[in-house]
């Protein structure tokens, strides 16, 4: 019987919870830090599961490969692999590998396949996935670690990544609701968590510009929330869909959305208040309407103040105060530029001054508080935000600071598959073109090319 690792299990017990503040990390929370440091550090798409980290704990794997154990130092704390209970296997006998030996033969002897069959035939199941007859309680429970998953996916990598695999999982969760019996103590639930996952699924098309597509999986998280007299989840999609209203140039249909949403908001929690007031501050932002876009600033800041985390849904843990500065910090972005101020000369050109100075100081502040808070599990948020400083700080004249800041930010955009992104990093180098001549600019603008070509 393998030996537990109790010092890891300690060590990951002191590492605080992203995603429930104030709670200890857990498995999953451990396998996403890593997976994120992975990709910060070492470029890598992290594959740990929170199965794995349990492998590790039971003492199942004692030896995880270098890049692994030095992610576990850093988010642990520790300077040496025997703090976490690791220790290098004592030298014998290798274990057997399939290095030496063909490996599409080895794959066709492993599955059985005695001829070379298409790859993708192998992917392929030979049998249909079958629905359950009943709707367990299990079945809801792992709907909504599924769209969990998919979240923080989201969050990490962007939504061009696995929209496929979770519109897969939200074909097979609708069949649940057509073909599955359901008993009516478990209606609710269901379809809460199905529209948990349409709404996963939503997000990941309208990052990936998928937005006919979005609109769809919306109405479908919407239309759930509504069966399931869901006011949590309704305010969630109704958020969500403002944003993507707002973003594709339909401001005034986004702030309806978002006062749809704040219909009985008696009966949401602070931060889906303030999650809601920032909505609507970026939809007054974008119709110009400067005082409604303050006072929706500080009804959001008000609602802030009065979170206390252990109140708050699991899936509101995300908005901490680096995602309240960051969607407070978009919404003054757009009342700081000012395409119609006085001209100014840069570089021997004429060009319009493109910034009000009046918000520029407030909204580069919050901007910058979101890229210090956000960690690496938000690395898109992070990008998004960093970059918006980096052209409000080169709009206003002064594009060496804009270089310094876009440094980080062109390296996490271009570690995520998303279409927002992408576009951000255009706007950026637009704002840049007045300056290009200095080396420093052209090479931004070189590298932000790479980023979206890559």
């Amino acid at each position: 019987m393998a030996e537990l690792n109790v010092l890891l299990q300690q060590a990951r017990e002191r590492v605080p919870s992203p995603s429930a503040p104030g709670e200890p990390a857990s498995r999953q929370d451990l396998a996403d830090l890593v997976n994120a440091w992975m990709l910060d550090e070492k470029n890598r798409v992290g594959t740990w599961t929170a199965n794995y980290v349990g492998k590790l704990e039971r003492g199942i794997v004692r030896w995880p490969n270098a890049a692994y154990r030095a992610a576990l130092r850093a988010i642990c704390g520790v300077d040496e692999d025997r703090d976490l209970g690791f220790a290098r296997p004592q030298r014998g006998k290798p274990p057997a590998t399939v290095t030496d030996v063909d490996r599409q033969q080895f794959i066709r002897t492993a599955m059985g396949v005695a001829v070379a069959l298409p790859i993708a035939e192998l992917a392929m199941p030979s049998q249909v996935i079958s629905l359950p007859a009943v709707v367990q309680p299990s079945d809801i429970v792992e709907l909504r670690s599924i769209a969990q998953t998919f979240t923080t996916w989201d969050h990490t990598y962007g939504g061009g990544l696995v929209r496929e695999a979770v519109t897969a999982q939200l074909r097979f969760a609708v069949g649940l609701l057509k073909e599955s019996r359901c008993s009516f103590k478990l209606h609710d639930p269901l379809y809460s968590a199905v529209g948990w996952l349409a709404h996963a699924a939503a997000f990941m098309a309208f990052d990936a510009y998928a937005h006919d597509d979005a609109r769809r999986m919306f109405g479908l998280a919407l239309a759930c929330a509504e069966e399931a007299k869901d006011w949590h989840l309704r305010a969630k999609v109704l958020s969500s869909m403002a944003r993507q209203a707002i973003w594709v140039g339909d401001a005034d249909n986004g702030l309806t959305l978002v006062e749809l949403a704040l219909v009985r908001s008696d009966r949401l929690t602070p931060a889906e208040r303030a999650m809601l007031r920032s909505a609507q501050a970026r939809a007054f932002a974008k119709l110009g309407r400067v005082a409604e876009t303050w006072q929706a600033v500080n009804d959001a800041d008000r609602e802030f103040n009065r979170i206390h985390a252990t109140e708050e849904m699991p899936w509101m843990r995300y908005y901490d105060a680096a995602q309240h500065q960051g969607d407070t910090g978009h919404a003054l972005f757009d009342l700081a530029l000012d395409l119609g101020a006085v001209s100014r000369m840069v570089d021997g050109q004429v060009i319009p001054n493109p910034v009000n100075a009046t918000y520029v100081g407030e909204a580069s502040s919050r901007l910058a508080g979101a890229v210090a808070g956000h960690t690496a599990a938000y690395v898109r948020s992070r990008a998004i935000s960093g970059i918006k400083l980096a052209s409000l700080t080169m709009a206003a004249g002064d594009p060496e600071e804009a270089v310094q800041i876009s440094a980080r930010a062109v390296t996490d955009a271009g570690t995520v598959r998303s279409r927002r992104a992408q576009d951000d990093m255009r706007e950026l180098a637009r704002f840049a073109r007045p300056y290009e001549r200095r080396t420093p600019v052209a090479e931004l603008r070189h590298r932000i090319r790479e980023a979206i070509q890559a």
